[in-house]
């Protein structure tokens, strides 16, 4: 049996944290219950996907906003400021970071003169609000970063200053999801920032459009209730996608539509597409292939039997080009990676014994099958692509997760690391040595590298290239674990989720600002 690669630990290792071994070996057998999965359902062939009109069940209303001046930032109960953040290098290049994923939408970055080494203790932290449940990630645009997160009985969207976690301003509404395999019942998916505008998209379907400068509603819907959508595993955790005028949301709703487009001003649906499969745990993804923009969804969740796949749609007209099916036949099983696009080809994954596949984009907009794996799963992993071939934290568990490097063209796994070191840590006044690692960690491609975060808190800069996997610094930002959000990077600065207490200092979650610039 392989050895687990997060908490294996040597002689001196405590009772707690064989305890502590215990319980991640429980949380990581949740969800291995009938997995006794068939092959990959009808994977070389396209299926069709009926074309059918929907019509919008419930348009919303506009509400009434008053003119009101745009609040200064005050000081936050919740926010310990530390420090000022360096004045940004000479010619560093920065962006807003406006949805999940980034600017790209790959978790890709063009920002540079980033520092590549920290004291042992970590890049400096600027500030860190102690928040509520939940595993989004903030969205950033100029001065103002919004955070969804859930406190007691309700959602909450804050608008905070992201140099000094300074609030502008809080809207919050009540929420009674509970998460049925007992992950915290927070919000899943990040806010998303366009223009004048905040969307946000709560774990029970709650749609809200703000105001970004007051926080103002302007309209909101209920999706579940209105599509009648019946609860998924996880709740909700897809994050909607702007497209022009367009706010594309993954719905599954029974019968169709899978997918449907949201005009962003008024919230009325404009068109709906998909009749077959349910929702996801995969975010939309746009991307122009063969000269035509187009919109990638991984869609699939619960359903019996289970079903899933992909769909190319055009984000004008909801018009679906092919459908390619690639779901588990497991039946507690989800399509949770997000597609990667590269050129005119798209890459989807799945855990539960599913595997990969490359798809080409033909200049008909129809498809053909490059090629595929079994050898590569990913969970909700979002895969990088550099100079022709692909990294990713592979596995579904905690004890089989590995990096991997797969050659784009063929497929194969050229090699596959499990990053392991040991840590000293102070258990009740003694020291303590564990052998960490990353576990199923999220990946950063920026300013020349790889930016790893491991689903325990630890932070690294990473060197990979076909040859091999090369570690460059190394720091456990904190020890705690479902640190499952992706970093977010925005004009130098790094935000993080913890989103469970500490495992050794039991601080409660954070969102953490830390100072990435170079000196």
């Amino acid at each position: 049996m392989r050895r687990q690669a997060g908490y294996t630990a040597n002689r001196r290792q405590s009772a707690p944290a064989i305890a502590l071994a215990l319980t991640t070996l429980a949380l990581a057998s949740l969800l291995q219950c009938s997995d006794q999965a068939g092959p990959v359902q009808a994977a070389g062939q396209a299926a069709k996907q009926s074309a059918k009109k929907f019509e919008d069940p419930a348009p919303p209303e506009l509400e009434k906003i008053e003119n009101i001046e745009p609040p200064a930032p005050r000081t936050h109960p919740g926010v310990t400021f530390h420090r000022k953040p360096k004045p940004l290098p000479a010619g560093a290049v920065t962006h807003d970071w406006k949805s999940f994923l980034g600017p790209a939408h790959n978790e890709t970055s063009t920002e540079t003169k980033l520092a590549k080494s920290w004291p042992k203790s970590g890049p400096p932290i600027v500030w860190e609000l102690q928040k509520g449940t939940g595993y989004a990630s903030p969205a950033i645009a100029g001065q103002r970063l919004v955070y969804l997160h859930r406190v007691g009985d309700k959602e909450i969207v804050e608008c905070l200053h992201p140099e000094t976690g300074e609030r502008y301003w809080k809207f919050s509404y009540p929420t009674s999801y509970s998460d049925r395999y007992g992950y915290n019942d927070g919000p899943r998916a990040s806010p998303v920032i366009d223009g004048d505008k905040v969307y946000t998209f709560g774990a029970q379907g709650k749609l809200h459009c703000l105001n970004l400068e007051t926080g103002a509603v302007y309209w909101r819907r209920d999706l579940p209730a209105e599509f009648k959508v019946p609860p998924d595993f996880f709740g909700i955790a897809s994050t909607p996608l702007m497209e022009d005028d367009l706010l594309i949301i993954t719905i599954g709703a029974p019968g169709g539509p899978t997918v449907a487009g949201f005009n962003k001003f008024t919230g009325k649906m404009v068109w709906g597409a998909g009749s077959e499969w349910g929702p996801s745990y995969a975010s939309p993804v746009p991307a122009t292939v063969q000269g035509k923009r187009r919109v990638f969804v991984f869609a699939g969740g619960e359903s019996r039997p289970p079903a899933g796949g992909l769909l190319s749609i055009d984000p004008a007209t909801g018009k679906i080009d092919f459908s390619f099916p690639w779901r588990s036949r497991t039946y507690e099983s989800v399509n949770a990676s997000t597609p990667l696009i590269v050129d005119n080809q798209v890459f989807i994954s799945a855990s539960y014994r599913t595997g990969s596949a490359l798809l080409n984009v033909l200049p008909d907009l129809t498809h053909s099958v490059a090629w595929t794996t079994k050898e590569v799963g990913l969970h909700w992993t979002t895969p990088m692509y550099k100079d022709g071939y692909l990294y990713a934290f592979d596995g579904r568990n905690e004890p089989d997760s590995s990096l991997v490097c797969v050659d784009w063209k063929t497929g194969k796994v050229v090699w596959r690391k499990v990053p392991e070191w040991e840590e000293t840590v102070d258990n009740n006044g003694q020291p303590r040595t564990l052998s960490a690692s990353t576990l199923r960690g999220a990946l950063l491609q920026v300013d020349g590298h790889f930016l790893a975060l491991g689903e325990l808190g630890h932070l690294l800069w990473l060197d990979l290239s076909p040859e091999g996997y090369k570690e460059l610094a190394r720091t456990w930002l904190f020890a705690a674990k479902q640190t499952w959000a992706p970093p977010v990077l925005s004009r130098g600065l790094l935000y993080i989720s913890q989103n469970e207490r500490g495992i050794f200092d039991r601080k409660p979650p954070r969102l953490i600002c830390y100072d990435l610039r170079e000196r």
